[in-house]
């Protein structure tokens, strides 16, 4: 068995890279360099691309499915008092800051590099195709799966050949001429396409302007959110703002400086007894906005999916409600508290829930929560609650408690929520005293003497009772103040993503060539024609220069 391995080795026939199916391959060391050079190959092919491109939008799901601290972060909260046992793990991996983590900026810079290393080489070798002249013409036509010839007599193969060429150069083909005058064969070879290549081209490098875009401009955005009562005013400040989320980039004087005061909340809803009732109609928070140096304020309404534009800054209905106005007194008749305070929606009624917190000015502190019925109702087991959502016949119950709020020790508190936990139930719940109940306009007795407190009703002095529901109290919007400078690149970039891909997509990569042959007195046309890529509209191509040209030609 070795004599004759070795003398197959030594067989002057074989070449001596010829390697027997049972002898082991020995493959080159690619070393460091090598190792790098084929990463860097992989990382920057299409394919690649096509994958992280894929990646980015899997891992951009989390972000739909939980809250993020971005965009929603009262909704991070709640998710979190509801979820306990699962915010640690969830947290650990950032699902609450997708668009800011590890695992998504890594994705985001690997395809943006890949991009990058993609587009650069294929846009040099697509300037050397541009610069570059049409192919000489084939010696054999008739191989080409595309192929017509015609046998004509009382034919200039000169004349022909001139003609064709006018005409494909019409048609946006770049021509060249080839003529063999020995061999009686003139030629004409065209191309046209290359803007499938820009096109494509043009795509990935506006997916890359897509990403420098959200990227850079994620830095200088901000999104913040602001309660606003009617009456009350917003000024565009950071200390303004119920909370706010900013980019990196974003200083302390970035926030364009104007002032914007609510003047009404309109809404329409349908009335009792109709289909569909308490619906709903339409939504209408108007504003007065008033800048620096102005005079005049300059009117303007935020609506639903029609957001108000403010100096680069677009301002979202994100909700409203009621926000009753309740004042309390001491028991010598100084008010200690006076304010309108936001009661939250619980239901499509306006059934609402809110916390007043009386911090100074009584023996103790006191806390409230309250529930706001804009049309109560009693149900069969005595329970309150709203049969309509507009204000015909307004109700507010408190429950109270005294003790220390927790919020002198410096701690931030949320101030739509109220932990009673070592405060003492003074009326309502576990109480002796009865919860308060009031009606806009009536006042009720606080427990051991400390006071009153009153539901002040808002009724403007002009308002016609023949109009229905009354105005007693007043209404508040939830706004979203967004700014993002990059929106108008993005959308840009993506016009022009939508462009180039239409155009890699529609128009073909042809060469098509016009060939004469003269033989004694006859001369032989032959149109023939050759697609890069899939062209199934290469062979009616061909057929309709065939017979144009045939056409035109004089005889």
């Amino acid at each position: 068995m070795s004599s004759s391995r070795s003398d197959t080795q030594n067989d002057p026939l074989r070449p001596s890279d010829h390697v027997d199916g049972d002898a082991a391959i020995a493959q080159p060391a690619l070393g460091f360099v090598g190792w790098v050079r084929w990463a860097w190959r992989q990382l920057t092919s299409m394919r690649t691309a096509l994958v992280l491109l894929l990646l980015l939008a899997i891992a951009a799901v989390p972000g739909s499915l939980f809250p993020q601290r971005s965009a929603d972060p009262n909704g991070v909260v709640q998710w979190q008092a509801e979820n306990p046992d699962l915010v640690p793990i969830l947290d650990a991996i950032q699902l609450f800051d997708v668009y800011s983590s590890a695992w998504f900026s890594a994705i985001y810079l690997l395809l943006f590099v890949s991009l990058i290393g993609c587009i650069l080489p294929r846009t040099k070798h697509h300037w050397k195709a541009l610069r570059s002249r049409p192919p000489r013409t084939p010696a054999r036509l008739s191989r080409l799966a595309d192929h017509r010839a015609e046998t004509l007599e009382g034919v200039d193969a000169g004349e022909a050949v001139d003609l064709a060429a006018r005409q494909l150069r019409a048609a946006g083909y770049r021509i060249e001429r080839f003529d063999d005058e020995r061999r009686g064969v003139r030629s004409v070879s065209a191309e046209r396409g290359y803007l499938r290549e820009t096109g494509n081209l043009l795509f990935h490098a506006a997916l890359v302007g897509v990403l420098v875009s959200v990227g850079v401009g994620g830095g200088f955005a901000y999104t913040g959110q602001r309660v606003v009562v009617e009456g009350t005013t917003f000024v565009n400040t950071l200390l303004d703002y119920n909370s706010i989320n900013r980019g990196r980039w974003v200083s302390e004087n970035a926030l364009t400086p104007y002032a914007m005061t609510l003047e009404s909340f309109d809404v329409t809803y349908q009335p009792p007894g109709t289909n569909g009732q308490g619906q709903a109609g339409d939504f209408s928070a108007n504003v007065l906005v008033r800048h620096p140096g102005e005079d005049e304020a300059t009117p303007g309404a935020v609506r639903v999916n029609n957001p108000l534009r403010i100096a680069g800054d677009s301002i979202y209905l994100l909700g409203n409600g009621y926000a009753p106005t309740i004042e309390v007194t001491d028991a010598e008749g100084n008010v200690v508290f006076h304010d309108s305070v936001a009661f939250l929606p619980q239901d499509n009624n306006l059934t609402s829930q809110g916390v007043v917190k009386v911090t100074d000015g009584l023996p103790e502190q006191l806390g409230m929560v309250g529930f706001f019925y804009p049309t109560v109702a009693e149900l069969t087991t005595g329970a309150l609650t709203s049969q309509y959502p507009d204000l015909l016949n307004p109700y507010l119950t408190l429950q109270v408690y005294a003790g220390d709020l927790g919020i002198d020790g410096g701690t931030p508190r949320n101030v739509y929520t109220l932990d009673p936990t070592g405060m003492e139930p003074i009326a309502g719940g576990e109480a002796e005293a009865e919860a308060i109940e009031l009606a806009p306009g009536e006042s009720q007795e606080l427990p051991n003497g400390w006071g009153t407190i009153t539901f002040v009703d808002e009724t403007p002095a002009d308002h016609d009772p023949a109009l229905g529901a009354t105005e007693s109290v007043k209404r508040f919007a939830s706004l979203q103040i967004h700014h993002d400078a990059s929106a108008v690149w993005v959308l840009v970039f993506a016009l022009l993503a939508l462009f180039g891909l239409l155009t890699a997509l529609f128009i073909p990569r042809r060469r098509v060539w016009v060939k004469a042959t003269t033989i004694g007195d006859t001369v032989t046309l032959e149109y023939a024609g050759l697609a890069r890529g899939e062209d199934p509209a290469l062979g009616a191509a061909v057929d309709q220069l065939a017979e144009k040209h045939l056409a035109a030609l004089p005889r």
